[in-house]
């Protein structure tokens, strides 16, 4: 005869913890880690050692002069440090990479207090910061090893400066591959997207967001393409940072939409925005700002009741 156990929530428990999931956000971007290195050299590697080490160091730091419990290794440091490192460009001085990694971490975590509490990507604030504050670095990029050039503009920057012309010049399978300029993660779409189906395999993220928000980008663009506004919606689709951080930035669990309606409502305003700053504003890629301003938008979307999940019983 079997004991009922009376006991408090939760009732139904899993094996894992932060530092699994981490953990295997991490490996999920190993292959567009490898690939940034491979593509452009050394220095790439250097950024994200420096990247990752000093995140670390400041999130300990910081925890210890505050006297709060040191938390680096359940992995959330790392992540944030490898995240703005795969968003930096491969030539970023490390110096303002030391920057960077510290901003993520003190302005963009410990400042909310820690892990859970922080309302915007730690990542993705620093990146704005640096992109604001360094426009010369942030904005000077090198080309592949294997192509006969120092530096070039990368996909996006050919669209806004030289027109769809040019930009139409260059070939979808490059940006697939990953023969372009661009920060060190964002350029492979294909080592993207095999992290990217690993993280979905182990549920750690689900398609409501990443597909809402490549889907609404390219709904837009597709229309916008029809009556040559712009280039064809893969190769937005596949250029800057659209792929990267619809599938690990936009997804953080903190800082989206916790209900699948949420997540779909928060992809499509990721998407809209997206596309409208890299058309009209001043930058040519939008990815970091839009996830950016949908966080901001995460708690009004969860307590919107459209976006509530039926109660048990309820029609």
């Amino acid at each position: 005869m079997e004991k009922l156990i009376v006991s408090t929530s939760p009732h139904i428990r899993v094996e894992e913890d932060v530092g699994s999931i981490m953990r295997d956000v991490i490996f999920s971007l190993l292959p567009t880690t490898l690939i940034g290195v491979v593509i452009f050299g050394l220095h790439a590697l250097y950024v994200v050692l420096t990247a990752v080490s000093v995140a670390i160091l400041s999130e300990a730091i910081i925890q210890r002069l505050m006297k709060r419990e040191i938390t680096v290794r359940d992995g959330s440091a790392a992540i944030t440090g490898l995240l703005l490192a795969l968003n930096l460009p491969p030539s970023a001085p490390l110096w303002m990479t030391c920057i960077g990694a510290g901003l993520a971490i003190g302005l963009g975590k410990q400042v909310y207090g820690g892990l859970g509490y922080n309302p915007f990507n730690p990542a993705l604030i620093a990146r704005v910061i640096l992109l604001v504050s360094f426009p010369v670095q942030m904005t000077t990029w090198t080309d592949p090893l294997f192509i006969d050039a120092k530096t070039g503009a990368t996909p996006l920057g050919i669209l806004k400066e030289q027109g769809i012309e040019a930009a139409s010049q260059i070939s979808l399978l490059s940006l697939f591959l990953g023969e372009t300029s661009g920060c060190i993660g964002e350029v492979s779409a294909v080592a993207l997207l095999v992290g990217a189906i690993y993280l979905l395999i182990k549920g750690h993220i689900t398609w409501h967001i990443p597909i809402s928000f490549i889907g609404t980008a390219g709904i837009f663009t597709l229309i916008l393409w029809l009556f040559g506004i712009t280039a064809n919606p893969l190769f937005h689709i596949l250029s800057g940072g659209l792929i990267l951080g619809a599938f690990f930035m936009a997804t953080d669990m903190v800082t989206s939409p916790i209900t699948k309606k949420g997540k779909i409502i928060f992809g499509i305003g990721c998407g809209i925005l997206t596309v409208i700053i890299r058309l009209w504003a001043g930058y040519p890629e939008g990815v970091s700002f839009s996830i950016l301003i949908m966080n901001a938008f995460t708690p009004l979307i969860d307590r919107w009741r459209f976006t509530h999940p039926t109660k048990f019983g309820g029609k």
